[in-house]
């Protein structure tokens, strides 16, 4: 069963935006981060606490748009991977959500 999480246009290129979806039988928020036509789909949970890491709504890069940043604690993930490579959860990961673009529209698997 796939789910229409939103489209490319959502989203600028090089940037990040939040939405929400119904998946695994419960309603959850997600960052989609853009690179070109490449998109990285993550559960917005910290893997620290587990709070929403959007300082404002829909927004999870820090100024140079190089990581996602947590507001609660300024922790750094790595777009691609998801790994935190600064703060109190250093070494772990969010939760990367399998995905696929077609259509010029994003999918959950």
């Amino acid at each position: 069963m796939t789910i229409k999480l939103c489209t490319l246009d959502e989203i600028e290129d090089g940037d990040s935006n939040g939405f929400f979806a119904e998946y695994d039988g419960r309603v959850q928020g997600f960052i989609v981060v853009r690179r070109t036509e490449q998109v990285f789909v993550y559960v917005n949970s910290c893997p620290h606490i587990g709070t929403p890491l959007d300082f404002a709504p829909g927004q999870f890069l820090d100024l140079n748009k190089a990581f996602i940043l947590c507001s609660s604690h300024g922790a750094l993930f790595q777009i691609e991977d998801g790994l935190c490579i600064s703060g109190p959860c250093a070494d772990q990961s969010l939760t990367a959500v399998p995905h696929e673009v077609r259509e010029a529209a994003i999918f959950l698997i």
